[in-house]
């Protein structure tokens, strides 16, 4: 039951990946997927931002006897930013906070993330444009310190 559920969820990820592939910022990391999570992790706590939790989807696969390779999920965020875009549209509270994927691509650290502006479409969201852009602006920073 349990390989059942992770296979379901497993599946979503991969259809939600697809479906948003076009929309995704990605960036090569120069470490592997530990270190460079651990990077991102410090610079989200350095820029005073809360880090809410850290996702190992391998060692989930592994705990159900399947084999994934290295693939880290950062979620972060900021009330700051978020509230502001919550507030004019509920809805994005399922995106929110923001979640940053690393993962091992045969071999390079890849560092992905959705663009803040898809988000905005996806709900047509109005009156948050200073929260987008310093969304934006934020994880092109946070991103770019994990990535060195």
């Amino acid at each position: 039951m349990i390989f059942k559920t992770f296979a379901t969820a497993a599946a979503l990820v991969v259809a939600t990946t697809a479906a948003y592939a076009g929309e995704w910022v990605v960036k090569q990391g120069s470490q592997d997927v530990a270190a460079t999570a651990d990077k991102l992790v410090a610079a989200v706590e350095k820029a005073g931002a809360t880090v809410f939790a850290r996702v190992d989807h391998a060692a989930g696969a592994k705990a159900v006897g399947a084999e994934l390779p290295a693939t880290t999920m950062v979620i972060f965020g900021n009330p700051k930013l978020g509230t502001p875009i919550i507030a004019a549209d509920r809805r994005a509270g399922l995106d929110l906070p923001i979640r940053v994927l690393i993962w091992d691509d045969g071999g390079k650290t890849m560092i992905g993330y959705e663009a803040p502006a898809e988000l905005k479409a996806r709900y047509a969201i109005e009156g948050a444009d200073a929260s987008f852009d310093a969304m934006a602006g934020a994880l092109d920073k946070l991103t770019g310190a994990a990535a060195q």
